[in-house]
C-alpha cells in the first residue's frame, strides 16, 4: 500500500525544488547563456553539476519519485539554490533530513515563560524534553498538589508514577498513567541520545512497577488534549479540557492548558 502522505510530500518536495531552479539564471553562476533557452532559470542538468549530484537523482527528485536523499545533497542543493534560511529548513522538513547547519535554538533563557503562564487565568505549566516543569501559574500550583505547590521533584511522570497524593488527585489514574508513559514514549523516541530521559526511564522502571509494564507495552501515542479530571482535596471534583502547544524554535517543550470544561 502506498503511503499518501509519504507521496504527498515527495510530490511537494519535487514541486518545492523545480520553482526554486526556475528562479537561478546562468548569469548567476557566470555561465555562458549559448543558444536561445527554452527552459526559465537553470536547467536540471546545469543545477545538478553544480551542486555535485547525479542529474538523473535530481530528476527523480523534481519528479517526486521515491529515491534517497542525504544532508550532505541537500545542503549542496541549498547552497546553489541559495535557499533563505527559512526555504533551506523547509527543503530539509520536506526530505524528512536535520539540517547539520541548523542555527541552535535561542536560549530558554532569553524566554520569560513565567509571565507567560502568569498571564493565563486557568492552570498552565510549562514542560521541558524530560517533562520537567519549568514555568506554572498560581492555579497549576493550586490544582497540583503535591507536585508544583512543594518542594519536592518538579517531574510531571515521577509525581505521577511515584507518589500517592497524584493517585489520589487524578481521576481514573491507571488509565491517565498509561496514557502517559505511551505519551512520553512519543517524545523519548526524539531523544534517545539525551541521558536525562535514559535516567529517568530507569528510575521510574525501577520504582514503580506499574510504569514498567506500561512502559514494556510499547504504546506510542501523541500529547493530546481532551477531558482531564481530578478528585482535588479542598475543590472538590473538577473537570477540565487540556490543550497543548508546542513552542516556536523549541519542539521539545510544551505549554499546557487546563480550561475548566462545561459540567455535565
Amino acid at each position: 500500500m502506498i503511503d499518501v502522505s509519504d507521496q504527498t510530500r515527495r510530490k511537494e518536495l519535487g514541486e518545492f525544488v523545480r520553482s526554486h531552479r526556475a528562479r537561478l539564471t546562468p548569469d548567476m553562476f557566470g555561465m555562458d547563456l549559448g543558444t536561445r533557452r527554452r527552459t526559465p532559470g537553470l536547467r536540471r542538468e546545469e543545477l545538478a553539476q553544480l551542486a555535485g549530484v547525479s542529474a538523473t537523482w535530481y530528476t527523480w527528485i523534481e519528479q517526486g519519485r521515491d529515491v534517497s536523499v542525504s544532508s550532505s545533497a541537500l545542503t549542496r542543493l541549498a547552497r546553489v539554490m541559495r535557499l533563505t534560511a527559512a526555504e533551506r529548513a523547509y527543503l530539509f522538513d520536506l526530505a524528512g533530513r536535520r539540517d547539520p547547519d541548523a542555527p541552535p535554538d535561542s536560549p530558554l533563557g532569553d524566554l520569560n515563560l513565567a509571565a507567560v503562564v502568569a498571564a493565563i487565568h486557568t492552570p498552565a505549566y510549562v514542560l521541558d524534553r524530560a517533562w520537567n516543569a519549568l514555568a506554572w501559574n498560581e492555579a497549576a500550583q493550586r490544582l497540583f498538589v503535591g507536585w508544583l505547590d512543594g518542594e519536592g521533584s518538579r517531574n510531571l511522570l515521577t509525581y505521577v508514577f511515584l507518589t500517592s497524593v497524584a493517585q489520589k488527585l487524578i481521576a481514573n489514574w491507571e488509565e491517565r498513567a498509561q496514557r502517559l508513559a505511551a505519551e512520553f514514549r512519543a517524545d523519548y523516541s526524539r531523544h534517545l541520545a539525551a541521558p536525562d530521559t535514559r535516567e529517568l526511564v530507569e528510575e521510574l522502571r525501577t520504582r514503580s512497577p506499574f510504569f514498567d509494564n506500561a512502559w514494556q507495552a510499547h504504546a506510542v501515542t501523541d500529547r493530546e488534549g481532551g477531558e482531564r479530571t481530578f478528585n482535588h482535596p479542598a475543590d472538590g471534583f473538577l473537570r477540565f479540557e487540556q490543550t497543548t502547544f508546542l513552542l516556536a524554535r523549541h519542539q521539545e517543550v510544551k505549554l499546557v492548558i487546563l480550561t475548566k470544561a462545561d459540567p455535565k
